[in-house]
């Protein structure tokens, strides 16, 4: 491919609303340009980069026994409502209607397409197991689309379906995507780190998520180095009580509790913060409780967690099962609450109470007094208010015991760039997709979902392979694998020595780009670097008078000269050593 007939329009300037290394360096060195905010056309380099990426999906998907197959992005919105998806995602959701007045959207998954068809053509148990994918466009209406490809209203994913008779086949086809997973993100060169997740609105008590490990990554990830656990903050868990330990519910008896101080009242004016309260009294905000009100589902909920911590909120509903959201103003002065000084001892019995595990097992807690510029002290569990309940909730941070060894978490951010569900049943009951067993019975496609986010990855890989002077693309990733520079366009013996090795290198089985503009060699130099080709070979008319060019690995800056006659073995032999 020669320079001078690519659409390859590079830019010296960082884009104004850029800010993301990918997004900065995917449009400098023209892979891809803005169309609106979210949306992107892919030039030819981000093509051939993503078509590379899709190539390697295709074939693990293919290795793993997939079948690929491709569903409509316009969908009919009654299986959604029949799953109650349709409303789930709400505005996040693209919805139409069409000529008639039909509610159509653009999908941003395919469960319900493909749970549809499930249940119309594997019909016995003989068509089981079955995996289903494709690699399409997805459309989500994000709030604030940022991060060019890593925040998008519209992206690239492959998304993959299983089907089995049973969980323990759903569990062998979920470990097989699983490898095969691991496999595509090792040949794609992005580094991931495997982490338990939160399903969101997906579904499935069991799914995993695959996260590439960068600074601008808007998922935060716990990690202990101690013993490998990894958790999505919003699935992550604060050890601390022993495996699986955590105190039962807890009366409120007012009767003396061993070792508690009483409780007494203290004036506490202006002291609605906990910040406030901590510095009031000389008490370190670890020893004061919050006392937080939440509407679940309609029902009200206080949620009782040492003052340094806050509520994960995603973690609350995930545990009751229940949409959470903060009381009101009214809703607290319509159950006789003071806000900013409620205490547990207060809580009427209308309202389930929830404790945090470190609450339930500590004493002379500093809590609301449950009337204004009022807090006490001494307050105990059990003596002085009830647990209906204990869960952990409070978020986690830095430094916080690990769940499965106890040594310290870490937290860290990524880019999801995989996600692995475990579904059941839960489509297919809602859908009626079943098959017959050998017994002639109906039953109900058990699932597993699967997907990669191809547009993800490429952005991924741009943020995990870069330098200040512009990409450095892992060769499996890489638009073309060898960049032959001629330096002196002036010269025959140098654009002939050039196009020679243009054709030798290709006649080798490598992609080569020719960049035979006539302009400055510092030019094509930047642009080379910007472009991030694995290889440089670079023809000239000094090196030329010696017999000799000079090969650069753009990922290492490592440089050297091989003779004319031998360069396409060196820049294989290059390219084979590159990251």
């Amino acid at each position: 491919m020669r320079r001078t007939r690519l659409l390859l329009p590079t830019l010296r300037e960082t884009p104004a609303d850029a800010e993301a290394p990918s997004h900065v360096l995917l449009v400098r060195a023209g892979f891809v340009r803005p169309v609106a905010a979210g949306v992107f056309t892919a030039l030819p380099l981000g093509v051939r980069t993503l078509r590379r990426i899709e190539t390697i999906v295709r074939e693990e998907m293919d290795a793993a026994g997939a079948q690929e197959l491709r569903m409509p992005i316009v969908v009919p919105a009654d299986p959604w409502k029949r799953t109650g998806r349709w409303e789930a995602y709400g505005e996040e959701m693209f919805k139409l209607r069409d000529r008639a007045g039909r509610e159509l959207g653009l999908a941003p998954t395919h469960e319900e397409v493909v749970t549809l068809l499930a249940g119309a053509e594997l019909r016995s148990y003989r068509d089981l197991p079955a995996n289903l994918y494709q690699i399409g466009w997805k459309y989500r209406d994000e709030v604030r689309p940022r991060f060019g490809l890593l925040r998008g209203r519209e992206f690239l994913m492959k998304d993959a379906y299983s089907f089995d008779r049973d969980e323990e086949g759903l569990r062998r086809s979920y470990e097989a995507m699983r490898a095969a997973y691991r496999r595509i993100f090792r040949r794609c060169g992005v580094e991931v780190r495997e982490v338990e997740a939160d399903a969101g609105l997906i579904g499935g008590q069991v799914n995993h998520e695959f996260l590439a490990p960068a600074g601008v990554g808007e998922d935060l990830f716990v990690r202990c180095d101690a013993c490998g656990h990894a958790a999505d903050l919003e699935a992550a868990a604060v050890g601390g009580l022993g495996a699986g330990a955590a105190p039962g519910p807890v009366a409120a008896t007012g009767q003396p509790v061993p070792g508690a101080a009483p409780l007494v009242e203290v004036q506490t004016p202006g002291c609605a913060t906990i910040e406030a309260l901590s510095a009031f009294l000389g008490v370190p905000a670890e020893r004061t409780l919050k006392c937080m009100l939440y509407d679940a589902g309609g029902a009200p909920v206080a949620v009782l967690l040492p003052g340094d911590r806050e509520v994960d909120e995603r973690a609350l509903a995930r545990a009751l099962g229940r949409e959470v959201r903060p009381f009101t103003a009214q809703e607290f002065e319509a159950h006789g609450l003071v806000k900013g000084y409620v205490g547990p001892q207060g809580v009427p019995e209308g309202i389930d109470v929830l404790a945090d595990p470190a609450v339930a097992a500590g004493l002379d807690w500093v809590a609301g007094g449950n009337q204004p510029d009022v807090h006490a002290t001494g307050v105990a569990p059990g003596r002085d208010f009830r647990i209906d309940r204990v869960l952990r909730v409070a978020r986690v941070r830095d430094g916080d015991p690990c769940p499965a060894c106890g040594g310290p978490l870490a937290i860290a951010r990524g880019i999801v760039v995989g996600h692995v569900y475990q579904l059941g049943a839960r489509y297919a009951e809602a859908l009626g997709a079943t098959f017959l067993d050998e017994d002639g019975a109906e039953r109900h496609h058990v699932m597993g979902c699967y997907g990669v986010g191809i547009s993800r990855v490429m952005a991924a890989a741009a943020e995990q392979h870069h330098d200040e002077a512009g990409l450095r693309w892992p060769r499996a990733l890489a638009p073309f694998d060898v960049l032959v520079l001629p330096t002196n366009m002036d010269d025959p013996d140098v654009l002939r020595t050039a196009g020679e090795l243009e054709a030798g290198l290709a006649a080798a089985g490598l992609d080569v780009l020719l960049d035979d503009r006539l302009v400055a060699a510092g030019v094509k130099f930047a642009d080379a670097d910007l472009i991030g080709v694995p290889v440089q070979v670079v023809a000239g008319r000094r090196g030329l008078s010696a017999g000799a060019v000079d090969l650069k690995v753009r990922a290492t800056g490592e440089r050297a000269q091989a003779p004319v006659g031998e360069t396409v073995a060196a820049a294989v032999r290059a390219l084979a050593a590159a990251p």
